[in-house]
Formats: structure tokens, sequence, C-alpha cells
């Protein structure tokens, strides 16, 4: 029996390729992970494409908008050229 496979190692365990030192590593928008800023992550800033998915859907459920200010109860609706 090899005793040396039950001992810990003393090297930091390697890190995956998409976490690799070619590029800044950001936090991924949706999972709040860390993902690759650099061209060989095709899915930056996300981390993965199931994140660049969710993100997608949440935009197209609209759940992202950009707020719009609402107009007074009294207001005429229509044109906004026409207003004085």
């Amino acid at each position: 029996m090899d005793k040396t496979a039950d001992m810990p190692s003393s090297a930091p365990a390697p890190q995956p390729a998409s976490l690799s030192s070619a590029g800044p590593t950001v936090r991924c928008p949706t999972c709040a992970g860390p993902s690759l800023f650099a061209p060989a992550n095709r899915f930056r800033p996300f981390c993965s494409e199931r994140c660049r998915q969710i993100d997608l859907g949440a935009w197209a459920n609209e759940e992202f908008r950009v707020p719009a200010p609402m107009p007074p109860e009294d207001a005429p609706f229509g044109d906004p050229r026409t207003e004085p």
C-alpha cells in the first residue's frame, strides 16, 4: 500500500483553465462566482453559458427595466412635443 496517497499535498490545487492567470477575474453577474474576463472566456462577463442564458431570459421576461418618470395624473397623454 502506498502511504503517499493518503498524505495531504502541500502544493496548491491547480485551478481550472477558465480561471487561469490569462486575464482578470471578475464576479459573474448571475451567480456571483469567479469569471475570467478575457477573450478566452467566450461567455464573459458570465462564468458559463448557463449563467448567460439565465440573464438573457431575465431580459426577455422584462425583469430588467429602465425607470421612466410617471406623468402627473392630470397631464394629457400624447405627443410630448405638443405640451407647453
